[in-house]
């Protein structure tokens, strides 16, 4: 009897590993949790292309937008654990545990895959503003205590809490004005109706290139390559800050190893090719591509970054 369950317990062994050697045999499901055209979106899509051409086989966007991310995670997370659907989720995913009183998915239903990209954020002012430099900005903040106002495209936005976090380190009393998303914000930023916001790169290079707008400073570490003559808020004004939007990808929890490492390698690859490189880069993104392991890690800072930000700025939902 003993025997004969070796031999079964074998042969289930092999029909695995040869199931995970053959993997993917069909289309993969990338989820996007947000809508169409949004940056996240475009660069998923750079990444479907190149990983399908990879793995051998098609990788088909899914957008399942709405309530910040949360319906699209909730869905990948339910998802068979096979690595036939992966999430491509974005900086709220970060944030959101900690400003909805329930999170649609349990905590430990996503695991990291890897990191795929950081865009940091600029301070932005109208280009004929009096506010000259990220140092003037606080210099009048200080002189003006609930007179300086800021922009955002809503509670749960990077925009908003990197101004929150820039805020509260400094200790500054300014004003918070939010809108539906940040393509308004910067409108009115624009025109002046607004003294400055936090926005991607992406969405306002355009202004800044043609005049309309000033930056005032980066929220990376270091400078970005799309904007190299603007300083970074931690150069100037606050030591060791950053705040980035990422974008990254997870996989419903307990996809199996090997499965993980093919669909990992196949992406860190892809994020080396010189094409998406310049893809990233052209929006002011940049690439990464890191471990599970190195992901978990980042998200984990994130998470404990956020949450205190929110707790201590007593940031709810719009």
């Amino acid at each position: 009897m003993t025997h004969i369950f070796k031999h079964l317990l074998a042969a289930c062994l092999f029909i695995a590993t040869a199931a995970h050697a053959a993997f993917p045999d069909r289309p993969i499901t990338l989820v996007v949790p947000y809508a169409p055209g949004g940056s996240a979106d475009a660069l998923a899509r750079v990444l479907a292309v190149r990983m399908g051409a990879k793995l051998g086989t098609s990788v088909i966007v899914d957008n399942r937008a709405g309530a910040s991310g949360t319906i699209g995670a909730a869905y990948a997370a339910k998802a068979q654990p096979d690595g036939y659907t992966m999430l491509y989720d974005a900086t709220p995913f970060s944030i959101n545990p900690h400003l909805f009183p329930r999170m649609p998915y349990a905590g430990d239903a996503l695991q990291p895959l890897s990191l795929v990209a950081l865009a940091p954020n600029i301070i932005i002012v109208k280009a004929d503003s009096p506010i000259k430099d990220v140092k003037d900005l606080v210099a009048k903040a200080k002189a003006s205590p609930g007179k300086i106002n800021f922009a955002s495209g809503g509670s749960g936005t990077v925009q908003r809490l990197a101004a929150e976090l820039f805020r509260q380190q400094l200790d500054l009393d300014m004003v918070h004005i939010g809108y539906k998303s940040g393509g308004p914000a910067i409108v009115d930023v624009t025109g002046g109706q607004v003294d400055f916001m936090f926005s991607t790169i992406a969405a306002s290079y355009p202004l800044v290139s043609s005049g309309k707008l000033r930056a005032l400073a980066a929220s990376s570490p270091e400078r970005s390559k799309r904007l190299p003559e603007v300083p970074t808020v931690a150069e100037t004004v606050i030591p060791g800050y950053e705040a980035f939007e990422w974008n990254g990808v997870l996989l419903p929890a307990g996809t199996p190893e090997p499965v993980v490492a093919k669909l990992q390698k196949a992406l860190v690859e892809v994020l080396q090719e010189d094409e998406v490189k310049q893809r990233f880069n052209d929006v002011g993104v940049q690439p990464v591509g890191s471990t599970p392991a190195a992901f978990a890690a980042f998200l984990k800072k994130e998470d404990t970054k956020w949450a205190e930000v929110i707790r201590k700025g007593h940031i709810k939902l719009d």
